[in-house]
């Protein structure tokens, strides 16, 4: 595991998203896929590429000492759409991360996110820098957005609340990016209004009060829950079992709650691995609450009825 549980939460306490010190937290795979754009600079996407992973990898985003072993495993890849005469890079974001289950060799996917309104200026050899509360470009305010995303879910998975200081990182992000100027293009992805899941809804929900209670079970999924899995499965699924009508409770809340959904993005798979050695009655709750809070993959998660 990265870090001993009781290390974790204490350092966790001492978080300070702030200041440039020694060691990094990310250890983060980049790739720009342009495959899509025909006649265009190749050679700008790999420097493009090279660009974003010195920034990430390099940057220090806390106070929090991790070692190089401990870092947290994550993946931005860009698909870019098209380039414009002006040097206006329209692309989709996927980013994703994970961390290890305790006592396991298994990482479990926290994010696994889709952003389809990533467009920003860029020329070759253009530099990326992070000087807050000075918006430097979109570029930037995307990337350094998605880093605070993932420390904090990370953290929010190993101590209650724990991402905080993180994800208020991100709220002034997207509200630097609103007062910025930018091009109609450039806004849509930190618009507070006209979208159900982009940056700044993202954002908005996780600091929201009426999501608390979800935060709260992202910690018990993990921690209480995951982490406890290979000493005994039975508990484990019974502590995550007990709390998933958070999940109804916040999408009743708010219906069309981005947090809700990105939580089932990357949990889907491992909520069908995990239900599927479920007893059938803890089968057949999980399927029942699926229906009200994922509905679109029920033909997913009828399988877990398959296995005995």
């Amino acid at each position: 595991m990265r870090l001993t549980i009781g290390r974790y939460a204490a350092l966790c306490l001492m978080l300070v998203c702030a200041g440039a010190v020694s060691a990094q937290e990310l250890r983060c795979t980049v790739t720009v896929n342009a495959d899509q754009v025909e006649g265009s600079n190749k050679e700008m996407f790999k420097t493009l590429q090279q660009t974003v992973t010195d920034f990430v990898n390099t940057t220090r985003w806390t106070d929090l000492v991790f070692a190089e072993q401990e870092r947290i495993e994550c993946n931005m890849m860009f698909i870019v759409n098209a380039v414009t005469t002006d040097g206006m890079i329209d692309a989709s974001l996927q980013v994703q991360s994970r961390r290890p289950v305790y006592g396991t060799s298994y990482t479990t996917t926290l994010l696994n996110l889709k952003d389809n309104d990533c467009t920003f200026a860029y020329q070759e050899y253009d530099r990326m820098d992070y000087q807050p509360p000075q918006f430097t470009s979109n570029l930037t305010a995307i990337v350094t957005y998605y880093c605070y995303l993932i420390l904090g879910y990370d953290l929010d998975s190993y101590s209650k609340l724990g991402g905080t200081a993180c994800f208020q990182r991100c709220e002034q992000i997207a509200a630097s990016a609103q007062t910025a100027s930018l091009s109609g293009s450039e806004q849509n992805g930190w618009k507070a209004f006209g979208s159900t899941h982009n940056r700044h809804v993202l954002i908005n929900n996780l600091m929201d009060e009426a999501f608390r209670n979800y935060r709260l079970y992202f910690y018990q999924y993990h921690r209480m829950g995951l982490d406890i899995m290979a000493s005994n499965s039975s508990n484990g699924r019974a502590t995550i079992s007990e709390g998933l009508s958070v999940l109804k409770e916040a999408k009743q809340a708010r219906p069309s709650s981005f947090v809700v959904s990105a939580f089932m993005d990357a949990k889907n798979d491992e909520l069908t691995n995990l239900y599927s050695k479920a007893t059938d009655s803890e089968k057949n709750a999980f399927l029942t609450l699926m229906e009200s809070v994922d509905p679109t993959r029920m033909s997913q998660y009828e399988k877990v009825k398959e296995e005995k």
